[in-house]
């Protein structure tokens, strides 16, 4: 084998260079940065021994290489002749179906797949591998064309075959709520509920049961599985951080753009004290040029495009830059780099608005909340230390809305009837939700609930479901999606928003109480199961803030057949918007800073705390092992109480130290 690239490529045209030799001095060239090269031994090689029986494999790896440089259409190139060489050559055929979604050909790409998934036959180790890689490419690129069906029926698949599959798991889970399919955990031949339970994802979970501690072991479970251990240097040292000066605040969020968080964080950049706070903007979200996404650019003192960056080079840059506090604005969702907090870029670590829960790592020393969302007797449901702000949630002042005039005509509406509306996504939805919602239509003549639209199998299958329940389907009302602009302005539509539960309304309940439009919410136990109530009290409406099923339907019901009561609670929502909690942002963010502050203070004197995760095995065995379809924590009086027999009963066999939360 040659020393340099020069006698490389002299023996690959000279067929000198075996592919060993070949994938060697290519690993070589990778390493030292420099792909260009790569790509050339690899062409020359292929062009002059394109009949060597291993050629196949030589295009696949030059097909990677120019994956990674963004040659797609030259891969897929190389990839359709490497399948066309060797027909069985699974990984370039899912490859070659990754390439083709690249380049924007999803059909073509679920094609690719589907063939491949017909070329499996015998059941070998490497078989099974690559199915269950074919059947997680084509259910992602199918879920995300919205083709949830198939998408689910190839998850299913997945799980018959692995079902300790995580990804599949988190997916199918999250499908079977997007399409409101109840028992959202059924029992599969090989895939029991328990093990779905378990290894669902922390928003599928918040949605799932208002069980805060089963809440708690979930989203240490996906932390400890799913964002794992330090893949670099955990950074140690973070002396630039002990400047002296203002505050150096870094948020970190793939959603400053227009988004459901961007809308509520559009002021907090420009709200910010510049004499107390200096704010660094860490953006980890897809390229954007949209009006939101410029005005948080020009909002922050100091702005970083992530793109591009990895792991490693971010937690240096975010050390360099001496931020003191970084406060996640994610959580567990989607676009999120959890796999980078865990080498500690900062020395505080703050969890606040992106995800509505606790992130229960190792790593989040704090979570900002209010009095409402967690109150003091509900911090056991937190590994991090509590502080609170007047109201968790900031707004934006400056929303726009579209001009033109809706008519309940165009929507589908009746005239002169009460529209309920509900505008959150249909995976909020419950079973026993929706049967609430119906129970309130049936007392509440001509009335009809106005619903966010999803596809129309999902449409059928709630309007199957008010057939169940006496109501007539036609009451259901499925509004298109819109730009928020014009979504915004046809909320006037509506009398009365109706809350999901557990998880609750949050951008959309700011959004339909800026309108005046009246919020009814029942609060639960859990972070996802309380915003909603926290955002009604702040607007001046406590009385909306339900306790009970019960109490929540009269309620409806009453305000519903009361339609003079509605426009009142509209006039005096629209009144209020200039003077309320609930929109006084440069509040909000004045108690932001006055958080910040604490942090620092404790920090600098040594009582940073330490996140409590005791005992969340535990909870997560029990917690999996119950069957949460069939309970409606809402009317669980005694949750402590519920708990504590779960434990006295493992207890029996295998005792359990109680810890700080009374577990």
């Amino acid at each position: 084998m040659g020393d340099t690239l020069e006698a490389a490529l002299e023996q690959a045209a000279t067929r000198q260079l075996s592919v060993q030799d070949l994938f060697q001095v290519a690993q070589t060239l990778k390493q030292e940065g420099r792909p260009r090269a790569v790509q050339a031994l690899y062409t020359t090689w292929i062009q002059h021994n394109e009949d060597h029986p291993l050629s196949y494999a030589v295009m696949f790896n030059h097909a990677v290489t120019l994956s990674d440089s963004g040659d797609l259409n030259g891969a897929r190139g190389y990839l359709e002749r490497a399948v066309t060489l060797n027909p069985d050559f699974m990984p370039g055929h899912i490859n070659l179906g990754r390439v083709h979604e690249g380049l924007g050909a999803p059909d073509k790409a679920v094609q690719q797949w589907s063939d491949a998934l017909g070329r499996l036959g015998a059941v070998t180790g490497s078989a099974v591998a690559h199915k269950t890689i074919a059947l997680t490419q084509a259910a992602r690129v199918l879920e995300a064309s919205h083709q949830d069906e198939p998408a689910e029926d190839l998850l299913r698949q997945l799980l018959e075959i692995d079902p300790a599959h995580r990804e599949a798991t988190q997916h199918f889970v999250a499908l079977r709520q997007r399409q409101c399919k109840w028992p959202v955990l059924p029992a599969l031949e090989r895939a029991d509920r328990s093990s779905l339970a378990a290894g669902m994802s922390p928003l599928s979970v918040a949605a799932f049961t208002d069980d805060p501690l089963f809440q708690l072991a979930v989203n240490w479970n996906y932390n400890k599985h799913d964002v794992g251990d330090p893949r670099s240097a955990v950074i140690t040292d973070h002396a630039a951080a002990m400047r002296p000066g203002k505050l150096r605040i870094g948020y970190l969020s793939s959603d400053l753009r227009e988004h459901a968080v961007g809308y509520l964080m559009a002021e907090v950049f420009e709200q910010h004290d510049r004499d107390r706070v200096e704010v660094f903007a860490y953006y980890c979200g897809p390229k954007s040029t949209d009006r939101l996404h410029e005005r948080f650019r020009a909002s922050a003192d100091h702005w970083c495009d992530l793109a591009g960056m990895d792991d490693a080079a971010t937690a240096r840059r975010m050390a360099a830059d001496g931020i003191q506090i970084l406060v996640d604005v994610n959580g567990y969702t989607r676009e999120a780099r959890n796999k980078l907090l865990v080498l500690r870029p900062a020395p505080i670590i703050v969890n606040w608005l992106g995800f509505p829960g606790s992130m229960a790592s190792p790593y989040h020393h704090y979570i900002i909340a209010d009095d409402w969302i967690i109150p003091p007797e509900y911090e056991a449901y937190f590994t991090e230390r509590v502080l609170r702000v007047d109201c968790y949630q900031p707004n934006d002042r400056t929303r726009v809305v579209a001009d033109r005039a809706v008519t309940r005509a165009e929507a589908g509406l009746p005239e002169n009837a009460a529209v309920y509306c509900c505008f959150n996504g249909l995976h909020k939805v419950t079973p026993f939700v929706f049967d609430r919602w119906m129970a309130i239509l049936a007392q509440v003549p001509g009335s009809v609930l106005w619903l966010l639209s999803s596809d129309e199998a999902t449409h059928d299958r709630l309007r199957a479901r008010a057939t169940q329940n006496g109501v007539d389907p036609a009451r259901l009302v499925f509004a298109i999606k819109r730009v928020h602009a014009e979504h915004l302005a046809r909320y006037v539509l509506a009398d009365l928003f109706l809350d999901t539960a557990p998880y609750g309304a949050h951008t959309t309940a700011s959004d339909a109480l800026w309108m005046g439009i009246p919020v009814l919410t029942m609060s639960g136990r859990s972070f996802a199961a309380r915003v909603c109530g926290s955002l009604v009290r702040a607007a001046g409406t406590p009385e909306l803030v339900c306790e009970t099923p019960a109490e929540f339907i009269a309620q409806a019901v009453a305000l519903g057949s009361d339609r003079t009561q509605l426009a009142a609670y509209r006039t005096r929502l629209l009144a209020g918007r200039d003077t309320n909690v609930l929109f006084d942002t440069p509040n909000t963010v004045r108690g932001l800073e006055r958080a910040y502050e604490q942090m620092w203070a404790e920090f600098t004197d040594g009582s940073l705390p330490q996140p409590d995760l005791a005992n969340l095995d535990v909870l997560l065995e029990l917690g999996s092992l119950t069957d949460h379809d069939t309970i409606d924590f809402a009317t669980v009086d005694d949750y402590a109480g519920w708990w504590r027999r779960l434990l006295d009963q493992r207890d029996q066999f295998r005792p359990v130290p109680r810890d700080t939360r009374g577990r």
